[in-house]
Formats: structure tokens, sequence, C-alpha cells
């Protein structure tokens, strides 16, 4: 097949993917142009909240939606908060949202030694969608955290908030919840 075929053929299939995918409307999805190929990216599309931007650069990096308050980058913010899709054919293994929670906190753990996780009251989203919710504080060094987990048709969500500090992390959870309770399908 000539080259240039071949860039419109996988052109055509890529757009064929997220058009015909489009049931699940607030998953955004993106495919970047890579030295492989392309690389596919998925996130929960996210309400804008004052105070808060997008950082498409870190999103694309890390695959997420990722915010950054006001004045900073995802890099350098003490707190930041972002959400992503896991989609759920990339990961065979892993067959329930349980199964998925699991494997999230053994890599948190194997990561940051010593970390305390601990199981919190849910979060809803704006269409009623209980997330289940833990918080990962440092018991050496490390971030303060809290992550919610759910499910949308073929994605595993997670909405995270991470902070460099135990203050930080304080003073910017009640945004986070609102970033949670404005999401919906």
């Amino acid at each position: 097949m000539h080259k240039a075929s071949f860039k419109f053929a996988a052109f055509a299939l890529l757009a064929a993917f997220f058009m015909s995918s489009s049931a699940y409307a607030e998953i955004e999805k993106f495919a970047n142009p890579s030295e492989k190929g392309f690389s596919l990216c998925w996130w929960p599309k996210l309400a804008p909240i004052e105070g808060w931007y997008q950082d498409r650069e870190y999103s694309f990096s890390y695959k997420s939606n990722a915010l950054a308050p006001n004045g900073f980058t995802f890099k350098d913010a003490e707190s930041v908060m972002y959400a992503r899709a896991s989609y759920k054919p990339r990961i065979p293994e892993i067959k329930s949202l349980e199964e998925f929670i699991e494997s999230d906190q053994e890599d948190m753990k194997a990561n940051v030694p010593g970390v305390a996780i601990q199981e919190v009251a849910p979060l809803s989203t704006a269409d009623g969608q209980k997330l289940r919710s833990f918080t990962f504080f440092p018991t050496k060094g490390g971030n303060w955290e809290r992550i919610s987990y759910g499910e949308e048709g073929e994605f595993y969500l997670i909405f995270a908030v991470s902070s460099r500090s135990e203050s930080g992390f304080s003073a910017v959870v009640s945004t986070y919840e609102k970033v949670v309770g404005s999401y919906k399908k």
C-alpha cells in the first residue's frame, strides 16, 4: 500500500472509531501523531472551574485532563487536579472496578513507600453516580491526594486532587469535590 494511502486509511479508521463511540459524549478522545503512529488519549470532559484552567501540554503528556490554578502550570503548582479515563479493552486483565482500584492502589504502594490509604465518603457526580473515594496521605514524604473512581461504558474513571502539602490539600479539596460533582455523562 502506498504510504499516503496508508496514512489516509489510518486516519479514516481513527475517525470512524471516534464517531462510533459518541455514546460516551463526556469522554474526550484524541489521537496525537507520534513516532510510533498515533498516541490515543481519553479523559473526562470537565466543566470550567473559576480560578483553574486545563494545562493542555501536561494533559497530553500525562494522558489526563490536567487542571492547574491560574498563574501556575501543572508542574509548578502546589496543588493540581486531574481526570483520566482508562479504556477497558486496553487492560483486559482487569475485570471490574474493584480490580481497577486494587491495581491502582498497588501501584501507589510500590511507588510511594509508606503511603497511608483510607477509604472516605463517596462523591456523587451530577448524574448521580457514586464514586468510591480514597485518600493517599504520605507517612514520610510525598503528596497528599484524594482519588475517586467510577465507570462509564467502556472506561474506568479516575478523578484526583494532589497537593505537595497538607494545608494545600485542605485548601483545594472542596474545589475538587465541585469538579467531581459537576461531571456527568
